[in-house]
């Protein structure tokens, strides 16, 4: 019998190192950053849709940066899976979790943490429109433009990434490093 999530048992961490990219100083200036890139671009009322589970912290570090840009936006969540324990997506998007606040009619903030394929995003960007969601604008925490598959581009990033694998302030290797508080480059062995 195997031990892992669900059985009663833990599983240990990954030996791996972690070298930071993006430290948390530069991450909160960023966020405040992008808050009032936001405030500019987006007005009135509006909801936020936070993909899970990767995106979480920055989009809880980005609403409270709204608040102070005096924006008060709903917050509402949707988990979607394309890389399960793989550190490469499956190119199969599946909806784990879906939103529940109405979507019809409106304005609608996509915030996820990075984009890569976008395969993830094209997928939850055309539903919520099937929806008729009146507009669906994307942020995302971290951007890999020489990754993409599919045409999507967002309308706000936080940073533009290397071609590395990262983990930390959400983003995981098979759930591990989440909690980091920087961005760092995971490097095996």
């Amino acid at each position: 019998m195997g031990s892992g999530p669900g059985d009663g048992t833990t599983q240990s961490k990954p030996a791996a190192k972690v070298s930071v990219l993006f430290d948390a100083d530069r991450i909160a200036a960023r966020v405040a950053a992008l808050a009032k890139e936001i405030a500019g671009g987006v007005g009135g009322d509006f909801l936020v849709i936070s993909i899970l589970k990767g995106s979480f912290v920055f989009s809880a570090d980005l609403i409270r940066a709204m608040h102070g840009e005096g924006m008060h936006p709903q917050i509402d969540f949707i988990t979607l899976s394309s890389y399960g324990e793989a550190t490469e997506s499956s190119g199969h998007v599946e909806i784990t979790r879906d939103v529940t606040d109405r979507i019809r009619g409106r304005t609608i903030m996509l915030v996820d943490d990075i984009l890569e394929s976008g395969r993830t995003l094209a997928f939850a960007k055309t539903m919520l429109l099937d929806r008729a969601a009146g507009e669906v604008k994307v942020c995302v925490f971290l951007d890999k433009p020489n990754k993409r598959k599919v045409a999507i581009e967002a309308d706000f990033v936080g940073f533009e990434c290397p071609d590395e694998f990262v983990v930390g302030y959400g983003l995981d290797y098979a759930h591990y490093y989440r909690e980091l508080p920087y961005v760092g480059i995971l490097e095996s062995g």
